[in-house]
């Protein structure tokens, strides 16, 4: 039965939006006037979704990793109780915390009942379901392991969320640091400086050149901020528009590589990417060939994605994996080591799964290293940095000294 979204109108005049289940958008308002509801809005909540995904991609509506994951989570394991897809995403909907999740959950039950698989209902909303997710949904319902499938999947969504949330907080009081000294700085060059130093320019005293120069640049600090702001803009526009070119994207990520400590952060992130891809992806029973593609499609680094594929010509043409991996020069050699374990014992899931999670902890180390060095690096620099301010400031009060002693 196809489900609509409607708005309406109770009895005391408050609005009410939900998703309801009706044969037609006539019967729908028909059950919203039986339950004293006077309705505004009915939609399909299916085409609603589809005709409106620009417009919820420009106000943040869609489907946010935390709840991606519960919902995978919660149909795997009402699928392993035995309960009917239909049944399930009756439950999901009915118990969804935001009015976008019950329209979407809504809609894709839409589709089922509509005769599509859970695979084809996903495909309508791409934004929300990437293709590794549909490949493995797909790969579940062909092979009869849906519920086990989606649990690994749930563990997968579920462990590199919680890898990014470590990333970002290891990142975070570096980043507070770096802009509250920049806010100090700020404020001493446009404020502090010009307040002191205005005190000596009465007593025509020659000031020093550091106390010059200070307030040259609190001059231009004060009165060329907004010529600053354009040219970071227009630098910072610059630079995007030359990184969405192929080539120079496939340069700036080839050096990215390279770069002491950041290049091992940036290959090791997505060593585990590809990593934990292609262990859910062998265990669900998709072809090597095709998983190796999609777990390159996981990967945000052009380079090391130009590498999978070489790779996949290998492979394609009778190479192993672990030696088509080792050829392209791009991974630990943990991992291929692992991977050429995994194929003579024949069980190359568990030896992905072993790297994965290696290399995720080997990350979190390089990543928790690299924070304890930047900190007392920002704190150093502040210091300097003040420390010439001061002696901008300090330098003609101790010329007076000397001169009035």
């Amino acid at each position: 039965m196809p489900a609509f979204r409607f708005e309406a109108i109770d009895s005391s005049g408050k609005t009410r939006r939900g998703v309801l289940e009706a044969d037609s958008a006539r019967a729908a308002r028909s059950q919203l006037r039986v339950q004293a509801l006077t309705p505004l809005v009915v939609e399909a909540a299916g085409n609603q979704m589809r005709d409106t995904r620009h417009a919820r991609l420009a106000f943040g509506r869609r489907l946010s990793q935390r709840e991606q994951a519960i919902f995978t989570r919660q149909l795997a394991s009402l699928l392993t109780a035995g309960l009917p897809l239909d049944e399930i995403l009756s439950v999901l909907a009915e118990q969804a915390e935001r009015d976008y999740v019950r329209e979407l959950v809504a809609a894709i039950r839409a589709e089922i009942l509509g005769g599509q698989s859970l695979a084809g209902a996903l495909s309508v909303h791409q934004q929300d379901f990437p293709e590794i997710y549909r490949a493995l949904v797909s790969a579940g319902e062909q092979t009869g392991k849906l519920d086990i499938v989606l649990a690994r999947l749930a563990d997968y969504i579920e462990q590199r969320n919680t890898l990014r949330q470590k990333i970002q907080l290891a990142f975070t009081y570096p980043a507070i640091v770096t802009i509250v000294a920049f806010g100090i700085v700020m404020f001493l060059l446009s404020y502090v400086v010009p307040q002191v130093v205005s005190v000596f320019s009465s007593t025509k005293q020659q000031l020093p050149f550091l106390t010059i120069a200070m307030l040259g640049l609190s001059n231009f600090v004060k009165q060329g901020w907004w010529g600053m702001l354009i040219a970071a803009l227009l630098i910072g526009g610059v630079l995007r528009r030359i990184l969405q070119q192929p080539r120079s994207r496939l340069a700036f990520h080839r050096w990215l590589l390279d770069v002491p400590l950041l290049g091992k952060l940036v290959r090791g992130y997505n060593t585990v990417r590809f990593a934990s891809t292609l262990a859910i992806l062998t265990a669900a029973g998709v072809p090597i060939l095709r998983a190796l593609q999609a777990a390159g499609e996981t990967l945000n680094n052009v380079a090391m994605r130009q590498n999978i594929d070489q790779a996949i010509v290998r492979v394609r043409e009778g190479t192993s994996l672990s030696r088509a991996l080792a050829g392209t020069h791009t991974f630990a050699p943990v991992l291929i080591h692992l991977i050429r374990a995994g194929e003579a014992t024949g069980d190359l899931t568990t030896m992905l799964e072993r790297a994965a999670a290696g290399e995720a902890a080997e990350l979190e180390r390089r990543t928790l290293f690299l924070t304890s060095l930047l900190e007392p690096l920002l704190i150093l620099a502040m210091g300097g940095v003040v420390l010439v301010i001061v002696l901008a400031v300090m330098m003609p009060i101790i010329e007076l000294n000397q001169m009035v002693g």
